[in-house]
């Protein structure tokens, strides 16, 4: 009767805890456990190592790099000729572009630099914005005023077009190279109508105004005769702003009556030359020859790289695709002088 009920034949063995089974095991189990924290300790390590590393080139770079350019050449305690350059589209949404906000700071620090001799305008532009580019020239305009004593050389190297000449013509003097690309003095709104692909692809325009005439130059409706005058108006009183700044600030230079100097039209710099639209040939180095001065500062305003890309980074969070097309037609339908 002891032995019953019976014990199953294929009953489970179970090991004693403290036999040796069980202590192979539980050393490997130890074993694993360590192994993750010595793991986990590392990559804490290795983690805080690389944001200590990155914070430090941070910090160069917000230290490091000056927002003026003025130290980097020689000291502006002995005389030199004062440089700002104009290289770049000229645009005031953009950290990479010409603005007058920072170029009108590194005139007026170069103007009034107590060594400065004369300010020379470092230019390799395309053109951009009428606005940024008239607000460039009045400035010029005023701090010659404020500094009679000072001449303004605008030196042109590879190209001088639209609204960098606009600028241009606000100096004393003008300087290219006989093979530079100068003048297109026009204005240009790029606009295209895509209302028989829409149709083909089935695209259909939702839009909703409130205005007649909010939705000029939609791309997905006939052009409308009415706004297309509009917008020539538009255009032609930009470019008689143009025309005026330009015959304002070269006066009798100008050589030639011919309204196709105004046409939007650009030469080479020794055609310009010919034309009163330039003065004569030249560049930064034989123009320090020609005023005895040895030395150069650069005064140009540059946006610290570390601005720049935190502006990059704000500008693209919560930005959705759809405001990233309607951004970019904008700004092909925006006037630019070229």
């Amino acid at each position: 009767m002891s032995d019953w009920p019976p014990k199953p034949q294929n009953e489970p063995i179970i090991p004693k805890q403290n036999g040796p089974e069980w202590q192979i095991l539980e050393k490997a189990v130890l074993a694993s456990v360590e192994e993750q924290r010595r793991s986990r300790r590392w990559g804490i390590f290795f983690k805080t190592l690389t944001f200590i590393y990155l914070l430090f080139i941070i910090v160069l770079m917000g230290k490091g790099c000056s927002t003026s350019k003025e130290g980097s050449a020689v000291s502006s305690s002995s005389a030199h000729l004062a440089v700002v350059d104009i290289i770049g589209t000229i645009d005031a949404s953009s950290n990479q572009a010409v603005n007058s906000e920072d170029t009108n700071k590194a005139l007026k620090r170069a103007f009034e630099a107590s060594n400065s001799k004369a300010v020379a305008l470092n230019i390799n532009s395309p053109g951009g914005s009428p606005v940024q580019s008239d607000e460039i020239w009045q400035e010029i305009r005023y701090l010659k005023k404020q500094h009679p004593d000072k001449k303004v050389y605008a030196v042109i190297g590879d190209m001088g077009a639209s609204g960098a000449y606009y600028i241009a013509s606000a100096a004393d003097e003008i300087i290219v190279n006989p093979s530079s690309l100068v003048g297109s003095i026009g204005v240009i709104m790029p606009n295209y109508g895509i209302t028989g692909l829409a149709q083909k692809l089935g695209i259909e325009d939702r839009t909703l105004t409130a205005g007649t005439n909010k939705d000029i130059l939609s791309m997905t409706k006939p052009i409308d005769p009415a706004q297309k005058q509009h917008i020539q108006s538009v255009l032609d009183n930009v470019h008689t702003h143009f025309i005026t700044a330009v015959k304002e600030g070269r006066g009798k230079r100008l050589k030639s009556n011919d309204p196709a100097i105004f046409s939007g039209l650009f030469w080479t710099g020794e055609q310009a030359i010919q034309l009163g639209v330039a003065d004569r040939s030249g560049n930064i180095t034989s123009l320090m020859r020609e005023l005895n001065l040895d030395n150069k500062v650069d005064y140009t305003i540059e946006r610290n790289p570390l601005q720049s890309i935190l502006g990059r980074m704000g500008a693209q969070i919560g930005q959705g695709v759809s405001e990233s097309i309607a951004q970019e037609v904008q700004t092909s339908q925006s006037a630019k002088l070229q």
